[in-house]
Protein backbone atom coordinates (compact mmCIF):
# COMPACT_ATOMS: atom_id res chain seq x y z
CA UNK A 1 0.00 0.00 0.00
CA UNK A 2 1.38 3.66 -1.07
CA UNK A 3 0.74 6.49 1.05
CA UNK A 4 0.34 10.09 -0.08
CA UNK A 5 3.39 12.15 0.89
CA UNK A 6 2.63 15.20 3.17
CA UNK A 7 3.65 18.71 2.06
CA UNK A 8 7.30 18.44 3.23
CA UNK A 9 8.10 16.07 0.71
CA UNK A 10 10.67 17.78 -1.34
CA UNK A 11 13.86 16.23 0.37
CA UNK A 12 11.77 12.77 0.02
CA UNK A 13 11.68 13.18 -3.40
CA UNK A 14 15.12 13.98 -4.10
CA UNK A 15 16.23 10.76 -1.95
CA UNK A 16 13.66 8.57 -3.40
CA UNK A 17 16.87 7.03 -6.06
CA UNK A 18 18.94 6.87 -3.08
CA UNK A 19 16.52 4.52 -1.38
CA UNK A 20 16.30 2.30 -4.09
CA UNK A 21 19.80 1.60 -4.02
CA UNK A 22 20.03 1.15 -0.49
CA UNK A 23 17.92 -1.38 -1.27
CA UNK A 24 19.62 -3.21 -3.78
CA UNK A 25 23.13 -3.06 -2.44
CA UNK A 26 21.39 -4.52 0.89
CA UNK A 27 20.46 -6.70 -1.97
CA UNK A 28 23.92 -7.54 -2.58
CA UNK A 29 25.56 -7.50 0.64
CA UNK A 30 26.76 -3.92 -0.28
CA UNK A 31 26.41 -0.85 2.06
CA UNK A 32 25.47 2.57 0.38
CA UNK A 33 24.05 4.28 3.47
CA UNK A 34 26.64 6.74 3.20
CA UNK A 35 25.38 7.76 -0.37
CA UNK A 36 22.33 8.50 1.11
CA UNK A 37 23.45 10.41 3.20
CA UNK A 38 25.55 12.84 0.91
CA UNK A 39 22.59 12.76 -0.78
CA UNK A 40 20.32 13.93 1.71
CA UNK A 41 22.48 17.29 1.56
CA UNK A 42 20.58 17.99 -2.30
CA UNK A 43 17.93 20.26 -1.14
CA UNK A 44 20.24 22.99 0.26
CA UNK A 45 21.52 24.15 -3.33
CA UNK A 46 18.47 22.21 -5.78
CA UNK A 47 15.66 24.34 -4.26
CA UNK A 48 17.83 27.51 -4.11
CA UNK A 49 16.65 29.08 -7.15
CA UNK A 50 12.99 28.83 -6.18
CA UNK A 51 13.38 30.28 -2.48
CA UNK A 52 12.91 33.78 -1.16
CA UNK A 53 16.13 35.29 0.17
CA UNK A 54 15.64 35.72 4.14
CA UNK A 55 15.25 38.25 5.94
CA UNK A 56 17.55 39.85 7.92
CA UNK A 57 17.71 38.05 11.43
CA UNK A 58 16.48 39.50 14.70
CA UNK A 59 19.92 40.30 16.55
CA UNK A 60 19.90 41.11 20.60
CA UNK A 61 22.72 41.93 22.63
CA UNK A 62 22.51 41.89 26.35
CA UNK A 63 24.39 41.76 29.57
CA UNK A 64 24.76 37.90 29.05
CA UNK A 65 25.58 38.18 25.40
CA UNK A 66 24.09 38.17 21.87
CA UNK A 67 20.59 36.40 20.72
CA UNK A 68 20.05 35.85 17.03
CA UNK A 69 16.77 34.50 15.81
CA UNK A 70 16.14 34.16 11.98
CA UNK A 71 16.06 31.49 8.80
CA UNK A 72 18.78 30.02 6.64
CA UNK A 73 17.33 28.61 3.03
CA UNK A 74 13.68 29.39 5.03
CA UNK A 75 14.91 27.00 8.04
CA UNK A 76 14.03 29.04 11.84
CA UNK A 77 17.26 29.16 13.87
CA UNK A 78 18.81 30.15 17.09
CA UNK A 79 22.40 31.11 18.18
CA UNK A 80 23.15 32.17 21.41
CA UNK A 81 26.75 33.97 22.14
CA UNK A 82 27.71 34.30 25.84
CA UNK A 83 29.16 37.50 26.36
CA UNK A 84 32.39 35.59 27.59
CA UNK A 85 32.54 33.30 24.67
CA UNK A 86 35.09 30.74 25.26
CA UNK A 87 35.61 30.63 21.19
CA UNK A 88 33.66 27.25 21.23
CA UNK A 89 30.27 25.78 19.80
CA UNK A 90 27.78 23.12 21.03
CA UNK A 91 25.56 22.52 18.06
CA UNK A 92 22.35 21.05 19.60
CA UNK A 93 19.77 18.58 17.78
CA UNK A 94 16.39 19.14 19.34
CA UNK A 95 14.10 16.20 20.00
CA UNK A 96 10.87 14.82 17.98
CA UNK A 97 8.06 17.87 17.33
CA UNK A 98 4.81 17.37 16.36
CA UNK A 99 4.51 20.91 15.44
CA UNK A 100 6.72 23.62 14.04
CA UNK A 101 10.07 24.76 16.06
CA UNK A 102 9.48 28.20 17.20
CA UNK A 103 12.28 30.93 18.44
CA UNK A 104 11.93 34.21 20.24
CA UNK A 105 14.73 36.40 21.06
CA UNK A 106 13.33 37.04 23.85
CA UNK A 107 12.73 33.43 25.08
CA UNK A 108 15.55 32.24 27.52
CA UNK A 109 17.01 28.99 26.91
CA UNK A 110 16.05 25.95 28.29
CA UNK A 111 16.96 23.31 31.30
CA UNK A 112 19.67 22.04 28.61
CA UNK A 113 20.69 24.69 27.11
CA UNK A 114 21.60 26.82 29.51
CA UNK A 115 23.91 24.88 31.38
CA UNK A 116 26.08 24.53 28.21
CA UNK A 117 25.63 28.69 27.65
CA UNK A 118 26.59 29.25 31.18
CA UNK A 119 30.09 27.59 30.80
CA UNK A 120 30.90 30.67 27.93
CA UNK A 121 29.54 28.06 24.84
CA UNK A 122 28.08 29.59 22.19
CA UNK A 123 25.15 27.44 21.17
CA UNK A 124 23.41 27.14 18.01
CA UNK A 125 20.00 24.99 17.13
CA UNK A 126 18.15 24.57 14.20
CA UNK A 127 14.24 24.52 14.27
CA UNK A 128 14.32 22.40 11.21
CA UNK A 129 12.14 22.20 8.32
CA UNK A 130 9.99 19.48 9.22
CA UNK A 131 8.13 18.01 12.03
CA UNK A 132 8.32 14.52 13.66
CA UNK A 133 11.05 12.05 12.59
CA UNK A 134 13.44 14.56 10.45
CA UNK A 135 16.75 13.31 10.78
CA UNK A 136 16.38 13.52 6.53
CA UNK A 137 16.00 17.75 7.09
CA UNK A 138 17.74 17.87 10.82
CA UNK A 139 20.91 16.79 9.28
CA UNK A 140 21.59 19.08 6.79
CA UNK A 141 20.28 21.75 8.12
CA UNK A 142 22.36 21.51 11.28
CA UNK A 143 25.17 21.44 9.26
CA UNK A 144 24.36 24.54 7.24
CA UNK A 145 23.95 26.81 10.47
CA UNK A 146 26.81 25.54 11.82
CA UNK A 147 29.04 26.40 8.32
CA UNK A 148 26.64 30.14 8.82
CA UNK A 149 27.88 30.12 12.85
CA UNK A 150 31.33 29.65 11.42
CA UNK A 151 31.24 32.17 8.89
CA UNK A 152 29.98 35.34 10.67
CA UNK A 153 31.26 34.59 14.38
CA UNK A 154 34.78 33.36 13.60
CA UNK A 155 36.42 30.28 13.16
CA UNK A 156 35.69 28.40 16.88
CA UNK A 157 38.10 26.11 19.32
CA UNK A 158 36.64 23.32 19.38
CA UNK A 159 32.85 21.83 18.20
CA UNK A 160 30.52 19.68 20.41
CA UNK A 161 27.06 17.65 19.28
CA UNK A 162 24.27 17.90 22.36
CA UNK A 163 21.20 16.29 21.78
CA UNK A 164 18.13 15.10 23.84
CA UNK A 165 15.60 12.89 22.45
CA UNK A 166 15.13 11.92 18.70
CA UNK A 167 18.05 14.68 18.61
CA UNK A 168 20.48 11.43 19.84
CA UNK A 169 19.91 10.22 16.55
CA UNK A 170 20.48 13.49 14.36
CA UNK A 171 24.01 13.70 16.50
CA UNK A 172 24.62 9.96 16.22
CA UNK A 173 24.20 10.23 12.13
CA UNK A 174 26.61 13.30 12.77
CA UNK A 175 29.49 12.41 14.38
CA UNK A 176 29.24 9.18 12.22
CA UNK A 177 28.81 10.66 8.82
CA UNK A 178 30.61 14.01 9.09
CA UNK A 179 32.96 13.94 12.28
CA UNK A 180 35.91 16.15 11.04
CA UNK A 181 34.05 19.20 12.50
CA UNK A 182 33.37 17.69 16.22
CA UNK A 183 35.14 17.14 18.82
CA UNK A 184 32.64 14.77 20.44
CA UNK A 185 29.13 14.36 21.64
CA UNK A 186 26.54 14.71 24.39
CA UNK A 187 23.34 12.70 24.28
CA UNK A 188 20.51 13.24 26.50
CA UNK A 189 17.78 10.92 26.68
CA UNK A 190 18.07 10.40 23.24
CA UNK A 191 17.66 7.58 20.25
CA UNK A 192 20.30 5.87 19.54
CA UNK A 193 20.64 2.76 17.53
CA UNK A 194 19.00 1.79 14.29
CA UNK A 195 15.71 3.80 13.93
CA UNK A 196 13.99 0.96 12.57
CA UNK A 197 14.25 -1.07 15.74
CA UNK A 198 12.64 1.58 18.10
CA UNK A 199 9.58 2.00 15.33
CA UNK A 200 9.18 -1.62 15.00
CA UNK A 201 8.60 -2.13 19.05
CA UNK A 202 6.57 1.03 19.19
CA UNK A 203 4.66 -0.19 16.00
CA UNK A 204 4.19 -3.85 18.00
CA UNK A 205 2.98 -2.41 21.36
CA UNK A 206 0.17 -0.50 19.23
CA UNK A 207 -1.09 -3.73 17.61
CA UNK A 208 -1.02 -5.32 21.12
CA UNK A 209 -3.14 -2.45 22.39
CA UNK A 210 -5.82 -3.05 19.88
CA UNK A 211 -5.71 -6.93 20.61
CA UNK A 212 -6.63 -5.72 24.21
CA UNK A 213 -8.99 -2.97 23.22
CA UNK A 214 -10.29 -3.25 19.30
CA UNK A 215 -11.82 -0.59 17.62
CA UNK A 216 -10.65 1.78 20.43
CA UNK A 217 -7.64 3.49 18.19
CA UNK A 218 -7.56 4.56 14.92
CA UNK A 219 -6.30 1.64 12.23
CA UNK A 220 -2.90 1.08 11.76
CA UNK A 221 -2.66 0.76 8.39
CA UNK A 222 -2.44 3.36 7.53
CA UNK A 223 -3.12 5.55 10.12
CA UNK A 224 -5.63 8.35 9.08
CA UNK A 225 -3.54 11.26 8.13
CA UNK A 226 -5.34 14.29 10.34
CA UNK A 227 -4.81 11.87 13.25
CA UNK A 228 -3.70 14.14 16.29
CA UNK A 229 -3.36 13.53 20.13
CA UNK A 230 -6.15 15.32 21.31
CA UNK A 231 -7.04 15.20 25.68
CA UNK A 232 -10.48 13.29 24.47
CA UNK A 233 -8.66 11.38 22.84
CA UNK A 234 -6.30 10.54 25.95
CA UNK A 235 -9.46 10.62 28.21
CA UNK A 236 -10.85 7.50 26.31
CA UNK A 237 -7.98 5.64 26.47
CA UNK A 238 -7.82 6.51 30.18
CA UNK A 239 -10.92 4.73 30.55
CA UNK A 240 -10.75 1.68 28.73
CA UNK A 241 -7.65 1.05 30.94
CA UNK A 242 -9.56 1.22 34.42
CA UNK A 243 -12.44 -0.72 32.62
CA UNK A 244 -10.72 -3.87 32.08
CA UNK A 245 -7.45 -3.95 34.58
CA UNK A 246 -5.85 -7.37 33.64
CA UNK A 247 -5.89 -5.67 30.18
CA UNK A 248 -3.90 -2.40 31.11
CA UNK A 249 -1.77 -4.78 33.61
CA UNK A 250 -0.41 -6.67 31.01
CA UNK A 251 0.03 -3.58 28.82
CA UNK A 252 1.87 -2.53 30.98
CA UNK A 253 3.80 -5.94 31.42
CA UNK A 254 4.50 -5.62 28.02
CA UNK A 255 5.71 -2.19 27.43
CA UNK A 256 7.14 -2.14 30.59
CA UNK A 257 5.90 1.02 31.38
CA UNK A 258 5.16 1.77 35.41
CA UNK A 259 1.58 3.34 35.03
CA UNK A 260 -1.86 4.24 33.37
CA UNK A 261 -1.14 7.16 32.89
CA UNK A 262 2.29 6.55 30.96
CA UNK A 263 0.64 4.11 28.99
CA UNK A 264 -1.96 6.43 27.78
CA UNK A 265 0.44 9.02 26.49
CA UNK A 266 2.81 6.39 24.75
CA UNK A 267 -0.04 4.55 22.99
CA UNK A 268 -1.15 8.33 21.55
CA UNK A 269 2.34 9.57 21.03
CA UNK A 270 3.08 6.48 19.75
CA UNK A 271 0.25 6.82 17.15
CA UNK A 272 1.32 10.33 16.10
CA UNK A 273 5.06 8.83 15.12
CA UNK A 274 3.92 5.76 13.53
CA UNK A 275 1.39 8.06 10.80
CA UNK A 276 4.40 10.30 10.82
CA UNK A 277 6.66 7.49 9.42
CA UNK A 278 4.38 5.92 7.13
CA UNK A 279 3.75 9.43 5.31
CA UNK A 280 7.23 10.00 5.28
CA UNK A 281 8.14 6.42 3.67
CA UNK A 282 5.09 6.72 1.56
CA UNK A 283 4.00 3.54 2.69
CA UNK A 284 3.89 0.67 5.86
CA UNK A 285 7.30 0.88 7.04
CA UNK A 286 6.40 -1.68 9.95
CA UNK A 287 6.41 -5.58 9.81
CA UNK A 288 5.33 -7.44 13.48
CA UNK A 289 4.66 -10.94 11.82
CA UNK A 290 8.71 -11.87 13.23
CA UNK A 291 7.72 -10.10 17.12
CA UNK A 292 7.29 -12.46 19.89
CA UNK A 293 5.48 -10.54 22.53
CA UNK A 294 6.68 -11.63 26.15
CA UNK A 295 6.23 -10.19 29.96
CA UNK A 296 2.44 -9.41 30.14
CA UNK A 297 2.57 -11.74 33.05
CA UNK A 298 5.84 -12.27 34.87
CA UNK A 299 4.09 -15.66 36.56
CA UNK A 300 2.71 -17.21 33.61
CA UNK A 301 3.43 -17.71 29.69
CA UNK A 302 -0.64 -18.05 29.03
CA UNK A 303 -0.96 -14.11 28.58
CA UNK A 304 1.50 -14.07 26.45
CA UNK A 305 0.58 -17.11 24.40
CA UNK A 306 -3.28 -15.64 24.19
CA UNK A 307 -1.62 -12.12 22.57
CA UNK A 308 0.70 -13.91 20.09
CA UNK A 309 -1.89 -16.22 19.12
CA UNK A 310 -4.54 -13.03 18.54
CA UNK A 311 -2.75 -10.24 17.65
CA UNK A 312 -2.93 -8.66 13.97
CA UNK A 313 0.21 -9.55 12.05
CA UNK A 314 1.00 -6.58 9.61
CA UNK A 315 3.66 -6.75 6.47
CA UNK A 316 5.82 -3.84 5.53
CA UNK A 317 6.20 -2.40 2.19
CA UNK A 318 9.85 -2.96 0.69
CA UNK A 319 10.26 0.70 -0.38
CA UNK A 320 8.89 2.13 2.54
CA UNK A 321 10.94 -0.24 4.88
CA UNK A 322 13.72 0.59 2.81
CA UNK A 323 13.39 4.95 3.78
CA UNK A 324 12.75 3.46 7.77
CA UNK A 325 16.59 1.71 7.41
CA UNK A 326 18.18 4.58 5.32
CA UNK A 327 16.87 7.49 8.20
CA UNK A 328 18.98 5.91 10.20
CA UNK A 329 21.23 2.97 10.61
CA UNK A 330 23.76 3.26 12.37
CA UNK A 331 27.29 2.05 11.42
CA UNK A 332 29.17 2.08 14.63
CA UNK A 333 31.75 4.13 13.71
CA UNK A 334 32.10 6.52 15.94
CA UNK A 335 35.62 8.18 16.08
CA UNK A 336 34.68 10.65 18.58
CA UNK A 337 34.25 10.40 22.36
CA UNK A 338 30.21 9.68 23.29
CA UNK A 339 28.73 10.33 26.81
CA UNK A 340 25.20 9.52 26.85
CA UNK A 341 22.95 9.98 30.10
CA UNK A 342 19.96 8.65 30.80
CA UNK A 343 17.35 8.46 33.62
CA UNK A 344 16.51 5.15 35.58
CA UNK A 345 13.26 5.15 34.00
CA UNK A 346 11.99 6.57 30.55
CA UNK A 347 8.68 5.95 29.45
CA UNK A 348 9.58 6.95 25.60
CA UNK A 349 13.35 5.63 25.33
CA UNK A 350 13.77 3.27 27.82
CA UNK A 351 17.82 3.38 29.32
CA UNK A 352 18.33 0.23 27.27
CA UNK A 353 17.46 1.69 23.72
CA UNK A 354 21.34 2.63 24.18
CA UNK A 355 22.35 -1.49 24.39
CA UNK A 356 22.21 -2.03 20.61
CA UNK A 357 24.00 0.69 19.50
CA UNK A 358 26.98 -0.06 21.90
CA UNK A 359 27.08 -3.60 20.20
CA UNK A 360 27.50 -2.11 16.61
CA UNK A 361 30.00 0.14 18.20
CA UNK A 362 32.25 -2.65 20.04
CA UNK A 363 32.10 -4.50 16.41
CA UNK A 364 33.21 -1.59 14.84
CA UNK A 365 36.27 -1.55 17.14
CA UNK A 366 34.91 1.80 18.92
CA UNK A 367 34.18 0.38 21.95
CA UNK A 368 35.66 3.20 24.19
CA UNK A 369 34.31 6.36 22.91
CA UNK A 370 30.94 5.38 24.27
CA UNK A 371 30.00 5.76 27.79
CA UNK A 372 26.62 5.69 29.05
CA UNK A 373 25.46 7.10 32.68
CA UNK A 374 22.01 7.47 34.44
CA UNK A 375 20.77 9.28 37.03
CA UNK A 376 18.12 8.41 39.89
CA UNK A 377 15.04 10.03 38.40
CA UNK A 378 12.44 9.06 36.28
CA UNK A 379 10.49 10.32 33.21
CA UNK A 380 11.69 11.15 29.71
CA UNK A 381 14.89 13.74 29.56
CA UNK A 382 13.92 14.65 33.19
CA UNK A 383 17.19 15.67 33.97
CA UNK A 384 17.93 18.69 36.24
CA UNK A 385 20.58 21.44 35.30
CA UNK A 386 23.01 20.67 37.84
CA UNK A 387 22.80 16.90 35.67
CA UNK A 388 23.32 18.43 32.55
CA UNK A 389 26.31 20.98 33.51
CA UNK A 390 27.77 17.59 35.23
CA UNK A 391 27.56 15.12 32.22
CA UNK A 392 29.16 18.35 29.93
CA UNK A 393 31.95 18.44 32.31
CA UNK A 394 32.88 14.97 32.48
CA UNK A 395 33.13 14.90 28.38
CA UNK A 396 35.00 17.58 28.32
CA UNK A 397 37.61 16.72 30.80
CA UNK A 398 37.26 13.50 28.35
CA UNK A 399 37.92 15.45 25.24
CA UNK A 400 40.43 17.02 26.57
CA UNK A 401 42.57 14.77 27.34
CA UNK A 402 41.38 13.54 30.53
CA UNK A 403 40.09 10.21 31.58
CA UNK A 404 37.48 8.42 30.08
CA UNK A 405 34.27 9.07 32.29
CA UNK A 406 33.15 6.10 34.79
CA UNK A 407 29.89 4.16 33.02
CA UNK A 408 26.93 3.48 35.87
CA UNK A 409 25.86 5.89 37.94
CA UNK A 410 26.51 10.01 37.11
CA UNK A 411 28.20 11.14 40.50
Amino acid sequence: MRFPLRASSFVRSLLAPAFSLVGASRAGGGAMLPLVWALAWLPAWAAATDRKPDPPPDVVTSARGVTEVGTLEGVAYRIDVPAAWNQSLVVFFHGYSERPAVFKTGWGLNEVTRPIFERGFAVAQSGYSATGWALAEGVPESETLRQYFVKKYGKVKETIAASSSMGGALAMETIEQNPKPYAGALDLCGSLGPSYEEFQRRFAWRAAFDFYFPGLMPVLMPVPEEYQETSALRAKIAAALKADPTAAAEMRGLTGLHTDADLVHAMSYFTFAITDMQHRSGGNPFDNRNYLYTGTDPASSASDEALNDGVKRYTADEPARRYLVAHYTPTGKLTRPMLALHTMYDPLIPGTTLALYGHEVEEAGYGENLVQQYVHRDGHCAFTPQQVGESFDELLGWIRGGKRPTPGLLR
